[in-house]
This record gives structure tokens, sequence and C-alpha cells, in this order.
């Protein structure tokens, strides 16, 4: 999967599961301060990863992603690792 496509899919799913409006979907958006992604927002955004890139997401290992090309950087290398 390239990441073209995981930015495809990820943009998608905050659209239409979790709200948020697109204009505000940019590499550098932080996740909790720009796309205003809660606690109630991560557990469904853990289902739909695991629907969409088949991997269950660490919460360890998401400790630091802040932002959205960080939560893209952490996808591909998990994809990667298939």
């Amino acid at each position: 999967m390239t990441r073209t496509e995981i930015e495809e899919i990820v943009k998608n799913f905050l659209i239409e599961d979790i709200e948020v409006e697109e204009d505000v979907i940019k590499p550098d958006a932080r996740l909790k301060d720009d796309l205003g992604i809660d606690s109630l927002d991560f557990v469904d955004i853990v289902v739909i990863v695991e629907r969409n890139f088949g991997f269950k997401i660490n919460p360890e290992e998401m400790t630091g992603v802040a932002t959205l090309s960080q939560f893209y950087d952490y996808i591909e290398s998990k994809v990667g690792d298939k």
C-alpha cells in the first residue's frame, strides 16, 4: 500500500466517521488541537484502522504521534511490517 493510498483512506474516515472538516486535514495538523480528536474519537479510529489496514494500534507506540503526518508514518510502518 502506498503512502498516497494511506493518506486517502485516513482522510476519508476522518471526514466520514470522525466528522473532521476537510479543510483542516493537512499533514502538519495536530490530532488533538487542530483536528479535535478526543479519546472517544481515538477509540473509533482504532477500530477503523484495524478494519482498513489489518493491524491493531498499540497505544504505547502512539505516544509520540502528535500530527497527522506522524500518524501516516505510523500506519505506513505497520503496513510495511506485514
